[in-house]
């Protein structure tokens, strides 16, 4: 035998890539984007204090991080009012789904999420074998109710949720999250994904007990903290959960520079601050932007704009593609209704110019090309 021997769940996926990366995009295209607008990043860079920490950690950099990130995890246990045993901290948040799926989800086993959410999570189930069911969206809010419901009647083991919303920039109350909670089926798991929750209102974070079983939240240091390319995050989860990944984990995933870098961020309030402050104001150019062009921007809790291109889904993707040719890199949702939406990431001033300047060319390139 010449080839590799590979399962036959592997052998039956398709070649499937959530997120093509900007880069590649830019070598298909032949020539980079004058504006990075796509991804989900924070384009005002990192928070000044995780700078200056991995510029300090670079010498240090021959030595593996610490395998339990035990001075990160402390400092985030005292920022959440629970035990260094609530914690972990893993590459990014796709990383921790990756090993709560292998946890939890063998194959045959059912997982609920809403149609068009996160799409990663769901590359992580079907790679365990798991079975995806969907319910729609409810006024482009991920429905805890229509989950919830849908859990019990399949018998899922996990329930995907994001609060805030990707791609919608939409959200729920923390509280009302709690609320709903009562209606999880017993054995059901909560996966709370909240990547964004430094971006939004007062009261969008979950206020629930670290001990309690019924879920697992997710943060990220990705978005508002700006520190995407370092892929790092963390769980919180009742101490049993915590310890199970141990058990499949990647020890070392996490590098040296990236729990520098996270656990000065987590004491710089002041560099937050100022980070909320700059994508606040993003937000509020894009939606100008938008409402100029005769669009409707959605209301945001992230670092991020979903504008609703007033049309079907294949008059969004034409205004993408527009986009895209004239050096504007951007994403859209992928499922109807949502996909009648085009998403445009938080950036510097200058970036939002060339977004400006090509937005309403692309509306007109749009419009001209499906009248034919």
């Amino acid at each position: 035998m010449k080839t590799p021997r590979y399962t036959p769940l592997i052998q039956s996926l398709p070649a499937t890539v959530p997120f093509v990366g900007p880069e590649q995009a830019e070598r298909e295209r032949g020539t980079p984007f004058a504006a990075r607008l796509g991804a989900n990043e924070n384009g005002f860079g990192p928070v000044p204090a995780a700078l200056e920490a991995m510029l300090s950690a670079v010498a240090d950099v021959w030595k593996y991080g610490d395998s339990t990130s035990f001075d990160l995890r402390s400092d985030l246990a005292a920022q959440n009012n629970c035990s260094i045993d609530h914690i972990l901290v893993g590459e990014g948040i796709d990383g921790l789904l990756g090993v709560l799926v292998r946890l939890m989800v063998a194959k045959g086993d059912t997982v609920v999420t809403s149609a068009g959410a996160y799409p990663t999570f769901n590359y992580h189930v079907v790679g365990c074998g798991g079975e995806l069911v969907t319910v729609p969206y409810v006024n482009d809010l991920e429905d805890p109710a229509s989950l919830f419901a849908k859990a019990a009647e399949v018998g899922a083991k996990l329930v995907y949720l994001a609060n805030p919303d990707n791609p919608m920039g939409s959200w729920h109350t923390g509280t009302d999250i709690v609320a709903a909670l009562d209606h999880l089926p017993d054995g059901c798991l909560l996966v709370l994904d909240e990547a964004y929750v430094e971006c939004a209102p007062d009261g969008t974070a979950a206020p629930v007990d670290c001990d309690d079983p019924r879920l697992i939240r997710m943060r990220t240091f990705s978005k508002a903290y700006g520190m995407a390319g370092l892929r790092i995050g963390y769980a919180l989860a009742h101490p049993d959960l915590i310890r199970a990944f141990d058990k499949i984990r990647n020890h070392f995933g996490v590098n040296r520079l990236a729990q520098a870098a996270a656990l000065a961020a987590v004491d710089d309030r002041a560099g937050l601050t100022d980070r909320i402050r700059q994508i606040t104001t993003a937000r509020d150019t894009i939606a100008q932007i938008a409402r100029d062009n005769g669009l409707a921007p959605l209301p945001s809790a992230c670092n991020f704009v979903t504008i609703d291109c007033g049309a079907d889904g294949n008059f969004a993707r034409q205004v993408l593609a527009n986009l895209v040719a004239r050096g504007c890199f951007v994403r859209m949702p992928f499922v109807p209704p949502q996909d009648r939406c085009i998403r445009i990431s938080c950036a510097p001033k200058e970036e939002l110019a060339i977004f400006k300047t090509t937005l309403p060319l692309a509306l007109a390139q749009a419009r001209q090309t499906l009248s034919q």
